[in-house]
């Protein structure tokens, strides 16, 4: 378990980055977007708005394609400009051991700052688009939370538990959610559940947890979209305030208007 930080007072102020598609090479592109510049631009904008910043959650999509170049890049070139505590998830685009190669360490599972624990779960299927938790992810999600009756939870993962309103991307939904909310619905203590995938702002309340995707670091997809459509919004990032009494303060933050080169009128990447 990562503990780094000490017991305070004050809500403890998180940034979710995340689906970064992060190249092996620095200037490569996604549907016309220039990635790195998208990130940096991001990554200004933290700095810009967040003047203290307790831990940052990435939250899958680092790289394009696991190349090793993007997650050295992630970790050096950007993260080194915001010197917090980082925890970090695989997405589908992802490869889990090279992350590992790239931090020198494992990736972190239970994070606990104060009397918030997360939780990280993995929800990548090698080899697939669409998400899913292991019978061994989901008992590690139940003996957590069995552990932690006292802690406020939030629960992290790359992939949508629900669906988010686009039929085209909804078809990579947790394929195992069921059987993750019978968890979650079992304890109280869990406040929010947090992901990516889904490159937009969501937001929606289930049984008293709050459910929420963040806008991607590049390019953006259009809501409520059946087939596939690039949102005109601008890159950004979501931050959290977790209270000491399990209340969760958030917002979403974006990149000022500009114009990146991104191709709208794209049926796909």
């Amino acid at each position: 378990m990562n503990n780094d930080v000490k017991a305070t007072a004050r809500p403890i102020r998180l940034v979710q980055i995340t689906d970064c598609h992060l190249g092996q090479y620095t200037g490569e592109e996604l549907l016309g977007l220039d990635t790195d510049e998208s990130m940096q631009d991001v990554v200004d904008l933290v700095k810009q708005e967040q003047s203290r910043v307790d831990y940052i959650l990435a939250t899958g999509d680092i790289a394009s394609g696991g190349q090793p170049g993007a997650y050295q890049r992630f970790l050096k070139t950007y993260m080194s400009q915001l010197p917090h505590p980082m925890a970090w998830l695989p997405g589908n685009h992802d490869l889990p051991s090279e992350m590992e190669k790239a931090a020198g360490r494992k990736l972190d599972k239970l994070v606990e700052l104060d009397n918030w624990l997360i939780i990280l779960l993995e929800s990548q299927v090698d080899g697939s688009e669409y998400g899913d938790l292991s019978e061994a992810e989901l008992a590690f999600l139940q003996q957590a939370l069995e552990q932690n009756p006292d802690h406020h939870i939030l629960v992290c993962l790359h992939h949508q538990p629900v669906k988010v309103g686009c039929a085209w991307i909804d078809q990579y939904q947790v394929r195992s959610a069921d059987q993750f909310f019978a968890i979650i619905d079992k304890h109280p203590q869990v406040q929010a559940i947090v992901w990516g995938h889904v490159h937009q702002d969501f937001s929606r309340e289930r049984n008293g947890v709050q459910l929420m995707a963040s806008p991607s670091t590049c390019v953006q997809f259009k809501p409520m979209s059946d087939e596939f459509a690039v949102d005109t919004v601008m890159p950004g990032y979501r931050w959290f305030d977790l209270h000491a009494d399990g209340r969760i303060e958030t917002g979403v933050s974006r990149v000022a208007e500009k114009a990146y080169g991104i191709d709208f009128a794209s049926s796909g990447y």
